[in-house]
């Protein structure tokens, strides 16, 4: 895999964080949920296409229904990206769903537990 380049790198920050403004202030579609993030955002090296990766955190039906609005308003999001950023190209964006804050937040939850009953455990050897 290729290295991004610090040109590259600079660009995905930009539009991660354009992304995000333009997601929590100017979208007013009802079937994106409150609490929706991005999370990266990888342009390609030629600016033709972006992968966005968005974390929602709810149910699997207000991820669904987010993912959904933000492929109706693509159009819309690319016009203000295209205000926004100055690049030659404005990429074409592919909306992916990311549950790695949500797996990280259960695996935490998970070793809370274990390392709640360790002691327990210790307590029971010891008499």
């Amino acid at each position: 895999m290729r290295k991004n380049s610090i040109k590259n790198t600079r660009i995905n920050g930009e539009v991660m964080k354009e992304l995000s403004v333009i997601i929590r202030q100017e979208i007013k579609d009802p079937r994106i949920h409150m609490l929706t993030s991005v999370t990266s955002a990888q342009v390609a090296p030629d600016l033709k296409t972006c992968k966005a990766y968005i974390s929602v955190l709810g149910s699997d039906k207000e991820k669904s229904d987010t993912i959904a609005g933000l492929r109706s308003a693509e159009g819309y999001i690319r016009r203000q990206l295209a205000k926004t950023l100055n690049l030659r190209n404005t990429p074409e964006i592919e909306f992916i769903l990311d549950e790695s804050i949500e797996y990280g937040v259960n695996m935490s939850k998970l070793i809370q537990e274990v390392n709640q009953s360790i002691p327990e455990r210790a307590d029971e050897e010891d008499e």
